[in-house]
């Protein structure tokens, strides 16, 4: 494998040079630096991911008001998700019309029509 000395740099410097002129070398350099950076942030990022195992971080506890806010909030959830299921199963003998709430009321004030009734008139 042949060396690279001093003249053999300064070949390749001037045939950068012309290549690229000289008003684009600092601006390729700066370039050149930005993704090197990010590089290297990206790879210590990922080393950093790598030494963290689950089982060496402490477990983090929620301050007990958030908790029961939490608690609430699923509890409230629950109760929601019930009275649907109670909605539904009650409207599956007496078939809605598509689009209207259970109380006949359009849905975001959009009147929408029964199709059976439509084939009818």
């Amino acid at each position: 494998m042949p060396n690279i000395g001093t003249p053999e740099l300064l070949i390749i410097l001037l045939v950068v040079v012309l290549i690229f002129g000289s008003a684009k070398l600092p601006q390729l350099a700066r370039s050149l630096g930005k993704s090197a950076r990010i590089l290297k942030a990206e790879t210590k990022g990922l080393r950093e991911d790598d030494d963290d195992a689950p089982a060496d971080r402490p477990a983090k506890t929620m301050p007990s008001s958030q908790g029961d806010d939490a608690r609430d909030r699923a509890a409230r959830l629950r109760e929601e998700a019930a009275r649907l299921e109670r909605e539904a199963a009650a409207t599956e003998g007496g078939q809605r019309s598509r689009g209207a709430l259970g109380s006949g009321e359009p849905i975001q004030g959009v009147p929408v029509s029964d199709p059976g009734q439509a084939r009818k008139a």
